[in-house]
């Protein structure tokens, strides 16, 4: 019996704190707290965007191409490797 009870005060303790949330989550003034921080940001990031200082495009002519490059690559003998160990 008392863990007959000791479940279903659970199951109230549940179902309060869902409609509570549920309630508190879609009340007005919830809305209207969430609207106003909402366009407080979008103020904020249109205030800031405007001092946002603009950086010069310095990479102008960066990249230099050359054409008589010989790159000497390492022949590797991994068989040649093996076959010595034998």
């Amino acid at each position: 019996m008392i863990k007959e009870i000791k479940y279903f005060i659970f199951i109230i303790i549940i179902f309060a704190f869902i409609f509570f949330t549920g309630k508190f989550y879609f009340s007005d003034l919830n809305k209207k707290n969430s609207f106003r921080s909402l366009n407080d940001i979008d103020q904020k990031i249109k205030l800031h965007s405007k001092n946002i200082p603009i950086l010069e495009d310095n990479t102008q002519n960066i990249i230099e191409y050359t054409e008589n490059i010989k790159t000497k690559k390492k022949k590797y003998h991994f068989l040649e490797l093996i076959n010595k160990n034998d």
